[in-house]
């Protein structure tokens, strides 16, 4: 099994800079902003010779803050319950804080009392005489400090052969954990963190009465019904003339990645606001990627049944264009409806990773044709003759015929409807391409006569000329 090698530290000391450095990647939000990090985040480390696993966490606050502070704390503390080993980062550049000590102080009480090894790095130290910067970490009482840099990658290679050194070397590599990646996506403050602890049956993100609480993308490996699964709780969507910072730009940038990254997409919307053109513009971007698609109305308790038939209504009007997907009224608060989600989720992920059998796509082609031909343009009709599958992810259904240059939109729509039907593909999009059929005899030469074939022609002519003359 991997050893769980945990980031900690107070804020603004290079934390998710020391992540990205060790899972060679960019997916923690790195700016120059205390506090930017709020829930854990996990990553695959690379670049060592043995596997590990890396969390980064937020910026360690006193459990007796008030507010998201606390929250940030909890998650910190559950972080460190988890770890196998522990990278205590602090800043050279800064020097030895008060906040250190108490840091250090919790760590020796929750992490070293239960064998726990913790590194202590002391990171921004590129140019500087190590030694003399260390020198005054030694009081922390947690062994001899490590310098580094883990904007320019110095010492990082060190450091994690260091940390990994008592753990064994595993007998094999442990295969990768498969199963459908669900992004939950939405405007703010409609419930995805909530949704994401409910559905892993503990307290894994923060889930706060403040819009904007989540700002990175976080992975949530589990397994339901002994299947894997991982959960994208992705930052809140406001409309682009809403985001104003640059850190929630960044949030935006990555919630847009993950819906990329991921298979299926859970679109949140709140009961209790109504549908607005924002989550209409959400829905459009889900579509446009190809993701399959389940939604889920959230906060449905305690409605009355009036609100409950408008809701109803306004997605029906304004979310028309979804509906192959399926829709399901849930309370991530007191669980009510989010047992059937996962089923809904299996079924989108099933139809956009479906095989589509050659014979019975053309089959499916030529009824729906000889029922509704496509209209007649400039005098001809195009002629669709066969199809076969040319992807999954979305689904993609690759026609080939001549004239499909003609073919309208509305048409390739009917198309899409129809075949969706009769391969009951509920959950997600499905795109036709419609490929022009090439001349086999395009670009050749033509082959020389034989004798024959000249005596033949030469009577042709004299034949010619006697039923029509000269001319």
């Amino acid at each position: 099994m991997k050893p769980t090698v945990v980031i900690v530290g107070r804020p603004n000391v290079g934390k998710s800079m020391l992540f990205n450095r060790l899972t060679k990647s960019r997916d923690a939000l790195v700016a120059d902003l205390p506090g930017l990090t709020r829930d854990r985040h996990y990553g695959h480390g690379r670049g060592a010779t043995k596997p590990f696993l890396v969390v980064d966490t937020g910026g360690f606050e006193p459990v007796n803050a008030d507010g998201i502070m606390r929250e940030m704390a909890k998650q910190t503390l559950q972080a460190i319950a988890e770890a196998d080993a522990i990278v205590f980062v602090t800043d050279g550049r800064d020097g030895l804080t008060p906040q250190d000590k108490v840091i250090a102080g919790t760590l020796r009480r929750d992490a070293a009392s239960r064998g726990i090894p913790i590194t202590l790095a002391v990171n921004k130290t590129e140019g500087m005489n190590e030694e003399v910067v260390v020198a005054e970490f030694h009081e922390l009482g947690l062994g001899d400090p490590v310098a580094i840099s883990a904007a320019h990658g110095e010492g990082i290679r060190q450091l994690i052969e260091d940390v990994l050194a008592p753990f064994p070397e595993p007998k094999e590599d442990e295969p990768h954990e498969g199963g459908p990646k669900i992004a939950m996506v939405g405007r703010p403050n409609v419930g995805k963190s909530t949704l994401v602890n409910r559905l892993i049956g503990e307290e894994r993100v923060i889930a706060f009465d403040q819009p904007g609480t989540t700002r990175d993308s976080i992975y949530v490996p589990f397994e339901k019904g002994g299947k894997p699964y991982t959960l994208i709780d992705t930052a809140g969507l406001r409309r682009r003339g809403k985001v104003f910072e640059a850190v929630e730009k960044f949030s935006v940038v990555k919630t847009l990645q993950s819906i990329e990254d991921s298979n299926v997409v859970l679109l949140i919307l709140d009961a209790r606001a109504e549908i607005s053109d924002q989550d209409a513009h959400i829905a459009g971007f889900v579509l446009e990627s190809g993701r399959a698609l389940v939604v889920a109305i959230n906060k449905w308790d305690n409605l009355d049944s009036d609100i409950r038939d408008r809701i109803k209504t306004e997605y029906d009007r304004k979310l028309h264009f979804l509906a192959f997907a399926e829709c399901h009224m849930i309370s991530a608060k007191d669980g009510m409806g989010v047992n059937p989600l996962m089923g809904a989720i299996d079924r989108a992920y099933a139809a956009a990773m479906a095989k589509l059998s050659t014979p019975k796509l053309t089959r499916t082609l030529m009824a729906v044709t000889a029922a509704h031909q496509p209209p007649i343009v400039k005098m001809s009709r195009p002629k669709l003759r066969y199809a076969h599958q040319g992807g999954h992810n979305p689904p993609v259904v690759v026609v080939h015929g001549s004239g499909v240059a003609k073919v309208s939109d509305d048409y390739k729509r009917y198309l899409e409807n129809a075949f969706r039907d009769a391969f009951k593909l509920k959950g997600t999009p499905l795109r036709v391409e419609l490929r022009q059929g090439s001349n086999p005899f395009e670009g050749k030469k033509q082959a020389p006569l034989t004798v024959s074939q000249e005596r033949q022609k030469r009577r042709d002519k004299i034949r010619s000329k006697r039923l029509f003359g000269k001319s």
